[in-house]
């Protein structure tokens, strides 16, 4: 029988790092590239050079948030997987997804 953080590591390990990171950085790039657009309407298209500014930088704002949830959830997994009890090799071979 598997215990509780066999279980876990399971659960961690299959999701690889690259799809972690695409699904939580999807949203924020598709945000930032309609903020870009939007920022280039308003600059050319209506004349608006501050309110174009103003929404242009939005984008790195939105990025930057982004990344944050994407290295918090990246921490919460790592936490889980070298929990008190979890051999080195474990850890490693979770973290590389070797298994």
């Amino acid at each position: 029988m598997a215990s509780r953080q066999q279980i876990s590591e399971q659960e961690v390990t299959e999701q690889s790092a690259e799809e972690v990171g695409e699904e939580a950085m999807g949203p924020a790039f598709v945000a930032s590239a309609a903020s870009v657009g939007l920022s280039l309407y308003y600059f050319f298209l209506r004349g608006e050079r501050e309110l174009g500014t103003f929404i242009g930088l939005w984008p790195p704002t939105i990025l930057a948030f982004a990344s944050y949830f994407n290295q918090r959830k990246m921490l919460n997994q790592l936490q889980s997987i070298t929990q008190p009890g979890t051999t080195l090799k474990n850890a490693f071979d979770s973290m590389m997804g070797n298994r």
